[in-house]
C-alpha cells in the first residue's frame, strides 16, 4: 500500500502574471478544461508566503524569479473549497485563505506549463483575463490590478 499524501495546508497565493501593458497570464487546467485561472498554490511546509510564490510561478510556469520581484499586496480572501478539490485536505476543512501577489514581466517572458497542473496558456489584456477567471478571487484581482495600475503592479 503506497504512503498517503499529506493534507494540503488551507493557506495558499494567487500570483498574478502581467506584462507593463497588463496582459495577464492564464493557465487552463487539465481536471477541468475552461477553467482559467493566474498562478495558485498552497504553502507547503515553513515557507514563507512569498516563498511559496516564487515556487508556485516556478512550477506551474517555468519563469523564475525572486521574492524581491513580486508584489505582495497585503490582501488575502478566504473562500469555500470547491467540493471536488476537498480531498486534499484535511477531514473538515472547507475554506481556504488565499494571499495575493503580482508578477510584472517582459512580454515576450517564456512560459512552459506543468502539463499534470494546466493544458494550455494565454495573455489576454486584463479586462479580457479577469472575465475568463473561473474563481471570483482571481476575477477582483486582475479587476484591481488595472484600476490601480501602477501601485499594485510592480512594473
Amino acid at each position: 500500500m503506497g504512503a498517503k499524501t499529506p493534507a494540503k495546508t488551507p493557506v495558499s497565493v494567487l500570483v498574478v502574471i502581467h506584462t507593463p501593458a497588463l496582459d495577464v497570464l492564464l493557465l487552463e487546467r487539465t481536471a477541468r478544461p475552461g477553467f482559467w485561472q493566474s498562478v495558485t498554490g498552497s504553502r507547503e511546509g515553513a515557507e514563507s508566503l512569498a516563498e511559496t510564490a516564487v515556487r508556485e510561478v516556478a512550477e506551474e510556469t517555468g519563469i523564475v524569479c525572486s521574492t524581491d520581484r513580486l508584489a505582495h499586496w497585503r490582501l488575502s480572501n478566504r473562500f469555500e473549497i470547491l467540493p471536488l478539490w476537498r480531498a486534499r485536505y484535511a477531514d473538515g476543512v472547507t475554506h481556504n485563505v488565499e494571499h495575493v501577489f503580482s508578477l510584472c514581466v517582459a512580454a515576450d517572458t517564456p512560459v512552459v506549463i506543468a502539463p499534470d497542473e494546466h493544458r494550455d496558456w494565454r495573455w489576454l489584456p486584463w479586462r479580457e483575463a479577469a472575465a475568463a477567471c473561473f474563481s471570483w478571487t482571481n476575477r477582483d484581482a486582475i479587476l484591481m490590478l488595472g484600476l490601480e495600475a501602477p501601485p499594485l503592479n510592480g512594473c
